[in-house]
């Protein structure tokens, strides 16, 4: 097993907290939800992963190096104290069983009281709702987890398969009797879906019990859809020589 460490810059008393795991996945869902919650909630950075096995470079941000994978962590305002995760990259498969075991030892030292993970999730063969609603569900490591779910009326995930971090953290949550719950939102799977991170942050807001304005990634999703029409607009003449439009790379 790789090897993964958790540095805390600062000691916080984080009793009872939840704890987002914010990792890369389809649609940078988790990683859109994970950055908006920290810049929405004035989250503080309180510690930082390592690893001989991650990139290595420095995230730069407003002239400060910063560690790819963080920890922050705050008081809401319900009083409710929250942390969250977040990776500025996507996790090799042979590291993520270290950095579930970390993140679930972490969690459980601090007694934190439950651990949510948002993932994009592809649909097959579903079209576009009219009304640009984006389906989100979620599981429960635990009958404790679930029955929070269906007392908030969450939409329950039946059946399927959830990969990388999330699934192993559900896993782990069963066996150690854990509160995991995983929420899983309909993404697009070529480029950053704003908008199936805002469906995440409802569900989220939820749990939490915290209100959580998401009309700016409504608006932000909008932008990069007018974007992609508009380069799929300019790369029909290309199609015809080339047999296939070119994707897009990033956006900003």
């Amino acid at each position: 097993m790789d090897e993964v460490d958790i540095i805390d810059f600062e000691e916080m008393d984080l009793t009872n907290a939840t704890v987002i795991a914010g990792f890369p996945s389809i649609g940078l869902v988790s990683t859109i939800v994970a950055n908006y919650l920290i810049d929405a909630l004035g989250l503080k950075q309180t510690g930082a992963l390592n690893s001989p096995h991650f990139p290595t470079l420095s995230v730069v941000h407003t002239g400060e190096p910063l560690s790819p994978v963080r920890i922050y962590a705050g008081e809401i305002t319900n009083g409710e104290k929250l942390v969250v995760f977040v990776s500025e990259f996507k996790p090799k498969p042979n590291l993520i069983n270290s950095l579930s075991e970390v993140i679930m030892k972490w969690v459980k030292k601090n007694q934190c009281k439950l651990l949510i993970s948002p993932e994009g999730m592809v649909v097959e063969g579903k079209a576009e709702d009219e009304d640009n609603l984006v389906d989100a569900y979620a599981i429960g490591s635990t009958e404790n987890a679930r029955n929070t779910l269906q007392a908030k009326n969450i939409p329950q995930f039946k059946n399927g398969i959830i990969a990388g971090v999330s699934g192993v953290l559900l896993n782990k949550g069963k066996h150690e009797k854990f509160d995991v719950i995983s929420i899983l939102s309909e993404a697009h799977p070529n480029y950053p879906d704003a908008r199936a991170a805002a469906s995440a942050l409802n569900v989220i807001a939820t749990l939490i019990g915290v209100d959580i304005n998401v009309v700016p990634l409504y608006e932000e999703a909008e932008r990069i859809e007018n974007q992609l029409k508009k380069f799929h607009k300019q790369a029909k003449p290309m199609v015809s020589s080339a047999g296939q439009i070119p994707q897009p790379s990033m956006y900003g």
